[in-house]
């Protein structure tokens, strides 16, 4: 199974890690970190909602996490 991120992005779910939501300051260091990695790929046209983790990469949605979360059916990927 692959989840839609945005942008025509799809990611299968076996290599995704987490999904955390972006509201707050809290993750703005370990992205900056992870930008200067080149890790990061932002497919949000504003603010990104969303974080998602995989064994590869970081990708910043403009998708909520509960939108996420109800396109796929397996929760337990899903933190706050």
């Amino acid at each position: 199974m692959f989840l839609h991120i945005g942008y025509n992005i799809t990611i299968p779910l076996k290599s995704i890690i987490a999904i955390y939501n972006l509201q707050g300051n809290k993750n703005k260091s370990f992205l900056s970190s992870m930008r200067h990695k080149n890790k990061v790929i932002d497919l949000s046209d504003r603010a990104p909602k969303s974080c998602i983790i995989t064994d590869s990469k970081i990708y910043l949605s403009s998708i909520s996490v509960n939108t996420l979360q109800k396109r796929n059916t397996e929760n337990t990927l899903f933190g706050d």
